[in-house]
């Protein structure tokens, strides 16, 4: 069977350069191996769908080449999605930080662009495994339900996170096979492993932080786990971090420590008992009291109190890996952004060959720039088709 374009991917970035494509009159088919398409979509956001975010910039995504994405950014933004999102009357909100969910359900997303599909007259085939593609005349992809053959092939099939739910390494698979660099992979948007010691007692404990990575910090929470860290500010910096070097984290951010031990030095309070009135009491006991031998702040030394400032402003924590693929929102690296063209991302050295989405080596930060950069970069592609 003879198509316009073919679409491996039945993602958020699949469909929507499907449906935009077929908005140019272009005939359409999406294959998707799952038995229904837009499964990432559904469990996002706690099942509402953090669709996009106000605030997109270059500046919130990861790459080589931090330049690459702005292009597509620019020539599908937020508030073009969101108007498709008014369109069919999805209602949602602002939950911080500029992060908009569907006030009701994540299947909105998906019955929208499925509703989109139709009006486009998109074919989809769900539960098709793709077995082989091949370069001929055209490309020649071979599936479960047999042969079809396109001129234009795009690659929209998502990075290795969440196995459970159908990701597959399929699009680096065929990023090489025509030749094209895939930079290193590794889980992101991840929760993070303690390199040695860590603090099972303290798991489910949250504390509002400031942690930094590889350069770049974010203040959000941070949630203690039986093996590691999570929470909003670990998964953002795990898009940075490096296991060579320590996560810096503040544990006061809204109160100068230094100050605060200072003014209470002539204090008969025990240090942990000062910073129970700041932190959880369990917190405070554990990382500043663990061996029961904290003094009363009169008894500290200078050196104590500085010791004590410095963890409090800048704890420095190892992890040794990350809780991997089956916990990682995103795959960070890809199909090197080098051998795409910006402004289409179809790939430099072969004519009709497209990768879109989270397969290419441009992860965004936590809170909706993963959707945006699926919807940006397959508008990109579908104007070329």
């Amino acid at each position: 069977m003879h198509f316009d374009a073919i679409i491996i991917g039945g993602g958020a970035a699949g469909l929507f350069c499907a449906i935009e494509a077929g908005k140019l009159g272009r005939r359409v088919l999406v294959i998707e191996r799952n038995a229904q398409v837009g499964r990432k979509v559904i469990i996002s956001g706690g099942g509402r769908c953090n669709f996009t975010n106000l605030n997109v910039t270059a500046e919130n995504f990861v790459s080589q080449n931090p330049h690459f994405c702005k292009s597509a950014l620019a020539r599908y933004t937020p508030q073009d999605f969101i108007d498709l999102v008014r369109k069919h009357k999805i209602t949602f909100y602002e939950k911080k930080l500029g992060q908009l969910f569907c006030r009701e359900s994540s299947l909105q997303i998906v019955e929208m662009l499925l509703a989109e599909c139709r009006a486009a007259k998109v074919e989809i085939r769900t539960a098709c495994s793709v077995e082989k593609v091949e370069s001929r005349q055209n490309f020649v992809v071979t599936t479960s339900d047999g042969e079809f053959e396109s001129p234009q092939l795009i690659i929209a099939t998502g990075g290795s996170s969440f196995p459970k739910i159908g990701a597959t390494d399929i699009g680096y698979r065929i990023a090489s096979q025509f030749g094209l660099d895939v930079v290193r992979t590794r889980p992101s948007l991840v929760p993070l492993v303690f390199s040695g010691e860590g603090f099972r007692e303290l798991a489910g404990i949250s504390i509002d932080a400031f942690v930094t990575a590889g350069g770049k910090s974010f203040r959000e929470n941070i949630l203690f786990t039986h093996r590691g860290m999570s929470g909003p500010a670990i998964l953002q910096a795990s898009n940075y971090w490096d296991p060579d070097s320590p996560v810096s984290i503040d544990l006061l951010p809204e109160t100068d420590a230094r100050e605060l031990l200072y003014r209470h030095r002539t204090d008969r309070k025990r240090l942990d008992n000062l910073l129970a009135e700041y932190l959880p009491a369990k917190a405070a006991e554990r990382l500043f009291n663990a061996d029961g031998s904290a003094k009363a702040l009169f008894q500290m030394s200078e050196r104590e109190i500085e010791i004590a400032v410095e963890k409090l402003d800048n704890w420095q924590v190892r992890f040794r890996e990350t809780e991997g693929y089956d916990k990682a929102e995103v795959t960070l690296g890809g199909v090197s952004t080098g051998e795409l063209s910006s402004k289409t991302l179809e790939a430099k050295k072969v004519p009709g060959l497209y990768f879109i989405g989270e397969v290419v080596d441009v992860t965004g930060w936590l809170g909706g720039y993963n959707f945006q950069w699926a919807w940006s970069s397959a508008s990109a592609a579908a104007q070329s088709l």
